[in-house]
């Protein structure tokens, strides 16, 4: 069955960074409604909204003290039903970002579970331990241990495997799972028509008393993703709370945020006989290249450049093994990454080559906000500006093997996450359009570039981009099948053909010209990326360039 999301080109905006309307230095609901002409014009046609629930931002929304309402910061309820109104008159679609692993712990179940132990919500919470001693030696992912005192002072811990601030829901109960549908239908009947389940993987966890094996000298804590991550139930309690909402909303779309789940897994995630999501964003496919690590100093912030070789295996390993299974999402970048231009690509000509590579793919692109105007990271000031403990060790650890303090914040300013959500671009005015006040993330690019210098220039990257996204909406980038052809290394070269059409994508990764040999075709290029040029069967490509070709084949007679 065909649905809106088979076609689907999704927008990712972070709402705080994309268009202020009232001067706090916050983007909002009523900015982003300001700029969907701009949004239509690019021409995709669904927009992906990070968290704007009620929260106290100790993780930027993604910690919810209420699911029911909007917070002050970005609008108000009126103006969400409002901006929903315009985008489907926009012919564009809505999707939320749904956090129900784990809340605030200014949400009222949590402050009524930790003021009272004979709560009705406290079983919504993961409460074990006794004697104040922590259950297991298992680490958060923010760092430090996954539990924290009970405010009961029962002497039992609370389980939080992001911040302490964010305990997880207890999804054992079913009472915590009703509750979940409840909210998803509550904001399908407001007329979203998405939800992207955030860190949906780790709602089961196994034994709390089960340590995990460590060497004996090491008495810190140590991530033990085996034990709360793709666990069994994990398919089994999401499975009722998705048919639900197909059964109530069937042209909903349902995308899964499965971070460390492998291609087996996403099958089982995505297949239609398991009902589960329609597709999923996995973190797998970007196999970084830890040869030239400094090993004096942490890995976490050290650049780390793409292995292409690798890349393009885990490319057609999920390409294949998703066929006829579902659609992959194709993305370079989001708000938990460092961008592009910055991650990946050394010049303006490879990362367009790269988004050519990747969204002309079988598969939904999903594309991060200002990718289309070629942004880079932010340049923060200082490791104050990140309000991440890590990155003052990480400096401190570098300027101990010798670094400099400026040589170590660049490294960092280069590979974490926050300079990615810097705001977004409008025009050369004073904070970029964005705000008329101060932007609540303040840094600098490396490169002014901004929407009105690039709208009306033929050869800019935003013109570039809306190119590309005409493109992938053409028949044979939508439904056609998918094949890579066997290149050398320095090369990434694919066939998506339908019974009507083949196309010939090839993609030069290296910084050589590249001469390569197409099947035979009467091909007709329809984008060309720097320096292309095809004789007869031979295609040379110019370092880091990429070429389209499509022929249309004859309509066979009766």
């Amino acid at each position: 069955m065909n649905t809106w999301y088979d076609q689907a080109i999704i927008y990712q905006i972070y709402p705080k960074s994309f268009q202020d309307s009232d001067g706090d230095g916050i983007g909002d609901l009523n900015g982003i409604r300001q700029r969907i002409p701009y949004l239509q014009d690019l021409g995709i046609n669904a927009v992906w909204l990070n968290p704007v629930f009620v929260s106290p931002q100790v993780d930027n929304g993604y910690d919810v003290a209420n699911y029911y309402a909007i917070d002050e910061r970005m609008g108000t309820m009126a103006d969400m039903q409002a901006l929903i109104h315009e985008l489907h008159e926009a012919g564009i679609r809505i999707i939320l970002d749904f956090v129900l692993n784990h809340t605030s712990d200014q949400h009222p179940w949590f402050q009524d579970a930790s003021r009272n132990v004979k709560s009705i919500y406290r079983d919504h919470y993961i409460f074990f331990g006794h004697h104040h001693k922590r259950p297991n030696n298992w680490r958060s992912f923010f760092g430090g241990s996954v539990w924290s005192p009970d405010p009961a002072g029962t002497g039992q811990s609370y389980f939080h495997l992001f911040d302490q601030h964010m305990p997880d829901l207890n999804w054992a109960n079913a009472e915590v799972r009703r509750a979940m549908g409840d909210v998803a239908e509550f904001w399908l009947n407001k007329g979203i028509d998405g939800l992207r389940l955030d860190a949906f993987i780790h709602i089961a966890k196994v034994d709390l008393a089960q340590n995990y094996p460590t060497l004996e000298s090491q008495q810190e804590p140590v991530i033990a993703e085996p034990f709360f991550a793709n666990l069994p139930n994990v398919q089994r309690w999401l499975r009722p709370f998705c048919a639900q909402i197909k059964a109530d909303f069937p042209n909903t779309f349902i995308l899964g945020e499965a971070a460390s789940a492998n291609v087996n897994l996403a099958v089982d995630y995505t297949s239609q006989h398991n009902k589960l999501m329609d597709s999923v964003i996995t973190f797998r496919y970007f196999t970084e290249d830890t040869t030239q690590l400094d090993t004096s100093i942490p890995a976490q912030y050290q650049p780390k450049p793409l292995d292409f070789a690798k890349f393009k295996q885990t490319q057609v390993v999920w390409q294949q093994t998703l066929a006829g299974v579902s659609l992959p999402t194709l993305y370079w970048g989001n708000h938990d990454m460092a961008r592009l231009a910055t991650r990946v690509a050394h010049s303006a000509i490879q990362a367009r080559s790269l988004a050519v590579l990747m969204y002309l793919q079988r598969g939904i692109p999903i594309i991060y906000y200002g990718e289309e105007l070629g942004l880079e990271n932010l340049t923060l000031p200082d490791a104050k500006a990140f309000s991440d403990p890590s990155v003052p060790r990480f400096i401190a650890a570098a300027v101990d093997a010798g670094y400099t303090q400026e040589a170590a914040l660049a490294m960092v300013n280069a590979t974490h996450k926050l300079p990615a959500r810097g705001p977004m671009t409008w025009d050369a005015t004073t904070n970029s359009g964005f705000t008329s006040g101060t932007p609540w993330l303040v840094g600098k690019r490396s490169s002014r570039t901004h929407v009105v210098e690039q709208q009306h220039d033929p050869h800019s990257s935003l013109a570039f981009y809306k190119q590309l996204i005409a493109l992938k909406k053409r028949s044979v980038f939508q439904t056609g099948s998918f094949r890579l052809l066997s290149t050398g290394p320095d090369s990434y070269v694919y066939l998506r053909q339908t019974d009507k059409a083949i196309a010939v994508v090839a993609v030069a990764l290296s910084d050589k010209t590249v001469n390569l040999r197409l099947p035979a075709g009467d091909y007709q290029a329809v984008l060309i990326v720097g320096d292309a040029t095809l004789s007869e069967e031979t295609l040379t490509l110019s370092a880091d360039s990429a070429a389209v070709f499509i022929q249309e084949k004859e309509r066979a007679k009766p």
